[in-house]
């Protein structure tokens, strides 16, 4: 099989349309729960199904489908279906809290939403805070294997002839500002995105993934769900990650690769249990959205023998940039690589001017996987993709004379916990709406297993009663656990510059 066979087609439908023909026998998709297997020419059948019913109730071509649920065949079928009839499919993070699901809601100016049982009550706590709502939004249950119910298609409705431009993913992602951003990413962008996947790994027809990261998060909406969808490949889901039986799932269903972040790394070698593992079978382990701690990396490779290649990406290029590339050939610990699929290149962040090897400045990437803008934000579309089409990363870095990508920093202060990105301007804000607090600021600490975690300090008002535990609380509440701060620091004051504002790079040195 080709690996650059996603290149041959322009939009998805065309892709699962050939899946279909030229496999359609084939298994796609593995539920590790119910043991269900479906196949492409069946996926292909029932996301069309699910397109037909979504026109029928009057979908509107580029406009949001959101979908809350976990990884499961049916939320697989959801997005394919949603893509099929022209729909902007809107993965809805259920970490983020019913503050941001709302935003979210509002923002994309959503007016279907289709739910699985277990997300209902976050979900209509997004919808009684009606953020920015334009529409009255019609739900739809969705069953983990078959999708969302749906009423009766109409077998007679017309999909529509789409192009590559026509948006197929509207992903959110944390911004400096707070508030996220929402990543808007066409079937040109998703089909690139899926190919750099199959190109930089090898992946095949006869390969297959494991997917125990969350598919609301593009790493394994890209990844997993599109890298196997240009390659013809399997794809096993479990609903989420499980430490006990993870190994054991990879045995099972003799999956050949995976993709995890450092976080799940370091969950593994925290288990002493020895796993079943088919070497011959057992290609690659893929790190991704955080860089991997060095250390890490080789304890992995050494208990296991299993080679981990670390890549990275970002939502604004359908996940990856850079990956190591695969054994034999030369990997080196600490880079997340090489470009696979698209040029990335060192600029200076002030004159935009090429640095030499070695030198530092910001990753900058262009290719057919660069998003086409932040939805309904011109100026920072506009801020973050150069004229000439280099999408500026915010992070800092330099490369070597192999072409070697070393991340050195970050120019954005965004906090990449297990990762996920966090603004700390709102975690800030979720604390400063608190009657008690005075001023705040959020910071990242560097951490192990996660990357990083968000800690905070903050500054009380004198005369408000205040409880930590009930501070906490309300930041559970506005944030969900994930994002909240792990601790927060109680100060006399909180360090600043001339011009007023808080000095946040300080605070971790102040409370250590």
């Amino acid at each position: 099989m080709d690996a650059q066979r996603g290149s041959r087609h322009n939009v998805i439908s065309q892709l699962m349309a050939d899946n279909a023909k030229h496999h359609g026998d084939a298994i796609w998709l593995h539920c590790v729960h119910s043991g269900v297997q479906v196949s492409w020419a069946d996926a292909y059948k029932r996301a069309t199904n699910i397109a037909r019913g979504l026109i029928g109730e009057g979908l509107v071509r580029g406009e949001s489908v959101a979908v809350a649920a976990p990884n499961s065949i049916g939320g697989c079928l959801a997005f394919l279906g949603i893509v099929l009839a022209g729909g902007r499919a809107t993965p809805m993070n259920l970490v983020s809290g019913a503050t941001v699901m709302s935003y979210v809601l509002g923002h994309s100016k959503t007016r279907f939403l289709i739910v699985d049982d277990g997300c209902k009550d976050e979900v209509q706590k997004a919808i009684k805070a009606r953020i920015n709502f334009h529409d009255e939004i019609a739900i739809f249950d969705l069953d983990k294997i078959d999708g969302p119910r749906l009423p009766q298609a109409d077998n007679e409705a017309t999909l529509p002839e789409l192009q590559s431009t026509d948006s197929a993913l509207l992903m959110y992602t944390s911004g400096t500002t707070g508030n996220p951003k929402g990543v808007v990413l066409s079937h040109n962008n998703m089909i690139a995105a899926g190919n750099n996947v199959a190109i930089a790994h090898d992946v095949t027809y006869e390969d297959s993934t494991l997917c125990i990261l969350p598919i609301y998060h593009i790493n394994a909406m890209c990844v997993s769900v599109m890298g196997t969808i240009v390659s013809a490949s399997q794809l096993v889901m479990p609903h989420k990650f499980s430490n006990q039986q993870f190994w054991q799932q990879l045995y099972d269903y003799n999956c050949s690769w995976f993709s995890a972040v450092p976080t799940l790394f370091a969950y593994m070698l925290n288990n002493d249990d020895v796993p079943p593992l088919r070497k011959d079978r057992l290609r690659f382990a893929r790190s991704a959205s955080a860089p991997l701690p060095p250390e890490t990396h080789r304890k992995f490779e050494s208990r296991f023998g299993i080679p981990i290649i670390e890549t990275m990406g970002l939502t604004e290029t359908g996940a990856q940039i850079l990956s190591n590339p695969l054994p034999p050939a030369e990997r080196k610990i600490g880079s997340p690589g090489i470009g696979f699929g698209n040029e990335v290149k060192i600029i200076n962040p002030e004159t935009l001017a090429d640095m030499p090897a070695h030198e530092e400045g910001e990753i900058v990437v262009r290719g057919s996987n660069v998003m086409q803008g932040y939805l309904d934000q011109p100026e920072e579309t506009a801020k973050t993709i150069t004229k000439d089409g280099w999408l500026r990363t915010g992070d800092l870095g330099r490369m070597d004379e192999d072409g070697f990508v070393f991340v050195t920093g970050r120019i954005k202060e965004l906090i990449i916990k297990g990762g996920e990105n966090i603004a700390p301007r709102e975690v800030d804000e979720a604390l400063l709406s608190h009657n008690a607090v005075l001023e705040a600021a959020a910071f990242a600490r560097p951490c192990d297993n996660y990357g990083q975690t968000v800690e905070a300090c903050v500054m009380l008002k004198s005369s408000a009663p205040f409880d930590l535990d009930e501070l906490m609380a309300h930041c559970h509440d506005k944030l969900g656990k994930f994002k909240s701060p792990d601790k927060i620091h109680i100060l006399p004051e909180l360090p600043k510059g001339p011009s007023g504002k808080v000095q946040r790079l300080k605070l971790l040195s102040l409370v250590s």
